[in-house]
């Protein structure tokens, strides 16, 4: 697991609290051969559902951090769970993934902390009816010595809108429905892909000020996202 303060990077917990047929009919997938559960603060090195360009009518489950296919160590990815969307034709550790792997990554909120007087204050970012959103992501295929396999995935981020700007630097990039098949399409040019890793700009986003339980990736349930208890002072 990733050193907590360094969750504060960029995007580093969502949550996915949709069922699975719903998942399923929204994104047009084959229903999921695991039971899948309501997760509400889903962390980096954990093994997490996307759907990819390879198998777009099904979920994946991938472990969270991109560990490129030439990574010496695994260890590597937990400095990559986000990739910043100027540079990823640029860097060596997404510049394959962008051309030629890449991943939708199903929620229905993240998480980010606002610094304070008092410390961070985290946030949980939903659409206002708390429906579907997906994360324009990345995804590999690391072996070690053995041959056994490692399959990883990160979220792309992209500058603040209006709404979190006030709350964090940064921004999970939201890739509209309209655009998934889009983001998945092997014969997408770069141009294109590039126009839509944008902030998210349908004024339908809501942030929540939620509880310091949320801080720990152990902590799980829907009471993560209620109100911070008011101060008695």
């Amino acid at each position: 697991m990733l050193p907590f303060l360094k969750l504060f990077a960029m995007c580093g917990r969502y949550s996915l609290s949709l069922p699975a047929a719903t998942l399923a009919e929204l994104l047009t997938l084959d229903l999921p051969e695991v039971e899948m559960e309501p997760r509400y603060n889903m962390a980096p090195s954990q093994r997490l559902p996307v759907v990819t360009d390879a198998e777009p009518n099904r979920l994946q489950w991938m472990r969270w951090g991109l560990i490129p296919s030439w990574a010496k160590d695994p260890s590597i990815g937990h400095k990559l769970i986000n990739a910043r969307s100027e540079t990823l034709a640029e860097k060596p550790a997404f510049r394959y993934s962008f051309s030629k792997q890449r991943c939708l990554v199903p929620a229905d909120g993240f998480y980010e902390w606002k610094p304070g007087p008092l410390g961070k204050t985290p946030y949980h970012i939903h659409l206002q009816d708390r429906s579907l959103m997906t994360f324009a992501g990345l995804w590999e295929t690391w072996k070690d010595a053995e041959g056994r396999e490692i399959m990883s995935f990160n979220i792309v981020t992209v500058e603040p809108n209006a709404l979190m700007a006030p709350i964090h630097d940064r921004m999970p990039a939201i890739i509209l429905p309209k655009d998934r098949k889009t983001w998945l399409d092997p014969a997408t040019s770069q141009t294109e892909l590039m126009g839509l890793l944008k902030p998210y700009s349908l004024g339908d986003l809501q942030a929540d000020a939620v509880g310091n339980r949320v801080n720990s990736p152990l902590n799980e349930g829907p009471e993560l996202w209620n109100p911070p208890f008011p101060s008695l002072f």
